[in-house]
């Protein structure tokens, strides 16, 4: 769903309108750039009609994405006239021209993803900005897209990874690591600004600081390695929790595990929860796909992982039907994820990506073939997601509050990212001590589970 912000500050300076599409990565982009036009003094407007011009910030991954982004801009322009287009699908090209530009000639300026300064250029130049801007109009903790109680936090652009169904790299370019001082410095600006969850987001957060050779920066005056475990581990310490996305199975990640068991100074956590895109489990396939630590021991090392930290929560993506993949292979696919029983899994039909090398791989596997495996291994994912919900029923669960009703609230639990994993249901509270509101971390005595979602009360 795409993201709008709906705010205005008075009625005297230039308004833009803006519209964000795709994954938290692009939203982390919006964040920075809709931060630079409140510093520059610009206002935003909920209404296309009630913006001087619009910004959409486009995601070009899969053909769904980019009908949605395509979509999106046709409505700015029929609505307002005046866009200018950035993100993923800016980089997307049509034969030698590009996409967007062809499809939407009317448009002011397309630029990449992670552009910032090439918008505020393009904004500069279709709408100038104010006199003399207030610098006090943007918070420590910039422009945000989240509700206030959680953030996420980017810590690299790019990827050096080249999976053959992907086109990411194409668009976003390599691995540039954030320097460490300047990831902590916005993240401490956060947990100030009252954020109580981070959610670290990368192309491969497993990847930190391997540009720079994890080279050393100065926090607070202290030396500290620009690497993931340093990183998590000063995270911890902000009294929040930390929550690790897009993490690749490496031997590194070993290291962060045991974080995942300490609670540290305030609170602070990192929590027992890794996003891992395993997308298969045969060996053929996976070198096939060109992905990372391809020749891993993956149950092995989740069977390790859990040892080490038994209430880790485990979430994966994988693909089905990736051209080449026999029936014997997809059965190999099901095994694992019987074996490995893992909390959270998402799966997608392989969808072929103009531009991405597996589009010229032999065997491609009928359409119809790759929707029926898809449904197969979510009706498996669904049996062994029901019964690891059902295995809560009876504990009391730490939860952050998302939503405040009359008849009770909406959380998660450690175990749940915000939009991708589950929900918890909290019953109205029956007690005036017991009350909560958005924002809060409270203790919830499970009664009820499905296969996705949990029910119970506050304790």
């Amino acid at each position: 769903m795409p993201s709008v912000l709906q705010e205005n500050l008075s009625s005297e300076s230039p308004r833009i309108g803006f519209v964000s599409l795709g994954c938290p990565k692009a939203l982390s982009d919006s964040e920075s750039i809709l931060t630079h036009l409140r510093a520059e003094g610009y206002e935003t407007s909920k209404t296309y009609e009630g913006a001087d011009l619009v910004i959409v910030n486009t995601c070009g991954f899969i053909d769904d994405a980019v009908k949605e982004s395509l979509d999106a801009i046709g409505e700015a322009l029929n609505a307002n006239g005046r866009v200018i287009v950035t993100g993923c699908l800016g980089a997307r090209k049509d034969g030698d021209a590009n996409l967007i530009e062809t499809v939407h000639p009317s448009v002011l300026a397309v630029t990449g993803p992670h552009a910032t300064q090439e918008v505020m250029q393009a904004v500069h130049t279709h709408l100038p900005k104010p006199h003399d801007p207030f610098t006090d109009l943007v918070p420590p903790q910039g422009v945000r897209l989240t509700p206030k109680h959680y953030a996420y936090l980017k810590i690299s652009e790019g990827c050096n990874h080249r999976c053959s169904f992907c086109i990411i790299p194409s668009m976003r370019g390599d691995l540039v690591s954030r320097p460490i001082h300047e990831v902590l410095r916005e993240a401490e600006n956060l947990a100030k600004a009252g954020v109580k969850e981070l959610l670290v987001i990368s192309q491969d957060t497993s990847a930190y600081g391997v540009d720079v050779k994890y080279r050393t920066g100065f926090v607070n005056g202290r030396a500290v390695k620009t690497r993931m475990h340093e990183l998590v581990k000063e995270l911890a310490q902000l009294g929040i929790w930390v929550r690790l996305h897009y993490v690749y199975p490496y031997p590194s990640v070993d290291d962060v595990i045991p974080l995942m068991n300490e609670t540290f100074e305030g609170g602070g956590r990192v929590l027992p929860y890794l996003d891992v895109p395993f997308q298969h489990a045969n060996s053929r396939i996976l070198k096939l796909m060109k992905r990372p630590a391809s020749s891993e021991r993956n149950l092995d090392r989740i069977q390790a992982w859990r040892a080490a930290c038994p209430d880790l929560t485990i979430r994966s993506t994988f693909i089905a039907g990736f051209p080449g993949e026999t029936e014997a292979e997809f059965d190999e696919l099901l095994d694992f994820l019987r074996e490995a029983q893992l909390d959270r899994v998402g799966c997608f039909a392989y969808s072929p990506v103009e531009g991405a090398s597996a589009n010229a791989l032999p065997d491609p596997v009928e359409d119809a073939v790759r929707q029926a495996r898809q449904a197969r291994f979510m009706q498996v994912q669904e049996a062994i997601s029901r019964q690891r919900l059902a295995k809560k029923v009876g504990k009391t669960l730490k939860c952050l509050v998302d939503e405040v009703g009359p008849d009770g609230g909406v959380a998660r639990s450690m175990a749940d990212a915000p939009d991708i994993d589950g929900k918890v249901f909290i019953a109205k509270p029956d007690k005036p001590w017991k009350r909560f509101k958005v924002g809060d971390i409270v203790s919830v005595r499970i009664a009820e589970s499905d296969a996705h979602d949990l029910w119970g009360t506050a304790a």
